[in-house]
């Protein structure tokens, strides 16, 4: 979808915006808003936070494990339509106007509007990439991660100007497009968790019952498996394997330029490993890491520790990988399939057996002796060597689809940031299309 741009422009003055319609004005920021101090005090507010892609929202909806205060009395109180600021990440555009009566961080700015009406026009242009990088010129410290603005550098900051009808067109079309780009991206999102749903299903299903829906079944005699092929067995992974082997306890002392990578929970998924950014270790340390045993090709790795326990994955030939923290390694008997025995670790009933010694804790952790009797099933070698390619094979397919619905996503956002950007600076003419769209609600009403 293409829009106008408007008929004429002049030169801003201002380097970073360049030309601008020819009827906007450029303003410092000083004056059209003001810094705000009000502190909390013994005031009963609600804590806020704020991020880039939510705006100003409760603390508790936003995962940032921050540790809690146990003194309120210097945060900030801010009020509905104020500005907030985060000084340390004003030049990644983390800004939000608050729909809310709350407290933030005293390391927040929080600013007041003249003219109120102003405040979603404004707090849209903040957010985009070229005012962020102006912040990020007027940033002082050293590295981002202690880059910070004061608030003096940035209310000197010139930004353009739309007259106020204008600004209220812009606003109301930014506010109705931008909820159309975002309930795009929520389709896209419940498609993947969908997806993830199917592919778990696939799986779990495959490696308990089997490939042929009309082979006779048994009762497993586990909770957790039920009914099984009645010619299938049911083992213990420490009678299928030959090597159970943890992790050392220990942080490894990671190496930039290391030829040795690292497996970290992170790096893995569901049936795949993921190394594009692996940590990576030197000669020395993989050593070290590898002194109950070097991972081969066809070993398989799992998780066992923190959110992201239970999968497993498969080690690839030729790459030298030694485990990180929180992670194991299995070696599996000649006569059995290693991938049928990585897809079944990351079946459901394997991960409800490993919930035994994770239900209610802060920091899920499955026992190594839990781990070695998981109960599996033991199809045929032949069996189990159609399984693992089937899965193999239908687990690609709803990778590819998540992997599409992750780029539309991706487009979307790309969409939604350019076209703020394009409004709020005046590259395109959104005035007609807004009249059109008041002239065609009119009318319905």
């Amino acid at each position: 979808m293409s829009f106008p741009r408007y008929a004429q422009y002049k030169d801003s003055g201002v380097e970073w915006l360049g030309e601008v319609p020819a009827h906007w004005n450029t303003l410092r920021l000083k004056t059209l808003l003001y810094e705000t101090d009000e502190r909390a005090g013994t005031t009963d507010a609600e804590l806020l936070g704020l991020s880039k892609s939510l705006g100003v929202v409760r603390r508790s909806e936003l995962d940032q494990g921050a540790a809690e205060s146990n003194d309120y009395s210097k945060y900030k109180l801010v009020h509905p339509g104020q500005l907030v600021m985060n000084k340390m990440q004003a030049w990644n555009g983390v800004f939000g106007l608050s729909a809310n009566f709350g407290m933030v961080s005293p390391d927040y700015a929080t600013f007041h509007f003249f003219e109120p009406e102003l405040g979603s026009y404004l707090s849209s242009l903040f957010r985009t990439d070229v005012v962020a990088g102006v912040c990020f010129t007027r940033c002082r410290g050293m590295g981002t991660a202690f880059l910070r603005i004061n608030t003096g550098d940035f209310l000197d900051i010139k930004v353009p100007l739309p007259p106020p009808e204008e600004v209220q067109a812009i606003a109301a079309f930014l506010d109705r497009e931008t909820a159309k780009i975002d309930e795009l991206v929520a389709e896209q999102r419940n498609l993947i968790e969908l997806l993830k749903e199917k592919r778990q299903a696939l799986i779990s299903h495959a490696v308990t019952k089997g490939l042929n829906p009309d082979a006779p079944m048994k009762d497993s005699g586990v909770e957790w498996l039920g009914e099984v092929p009645a010619h299938w067995n049911t083992t213990r992974l420490k009678f299928s394997t030959t090597h159970i082997i943890d992790c050392p306890h220990e942080t490894p002392s990671y190496s930039p330029d290391g030829e040795y990578l690292v497996v970290r929970t992170a790096d893995v998924f569901a049936g795949t490993l993921n190394l594009h950014n692996a940590y990576r270790l030197d000669q020395a340390e993989y050593e070290n890491r590898t002194r109950r045993g070097k991972l081969l090709p066809e070993d398989v790795v799992y998780g066992r520790e923190g959110e992201r326990w239970g999968y497993a994955a498969i080690v690839p030939d030729e790459v030298p990988l030694c485990l990180g923290q929180r992670m194991m390694q299995f070696r599996v008997r000649k006569n059995i399939c290693p991938r049928f025995i990585m897809w079944q670790l990351n079946a459901d009933s394997i991960y409800r057996q490993g919930q035994v010694d994770t239900v209610g804790a802060t920091a899920p952790h499955v026992n190594i002796s839990t781990i070695a009797n998981y109960i599996l099933t033991e199809p045929p070698p032949c069996e189990q060597y159609e399984i693992a390619i089937n899965l193999d094979v239908a687990t690609a397919q709803v990778d590819d689809l998540m992997a599409e619905a992750e780029t539309t996503i991706t487009l979307l956002q790309e969409r939604r940031t350019a076209l703020i950007s394009a409004a709020v600076t005046g590259k395109i003419d959104v005035r007609e299309r807004m009249s059109v769209q008041s002239a065609a609600e009119m009318e319905v009403a």
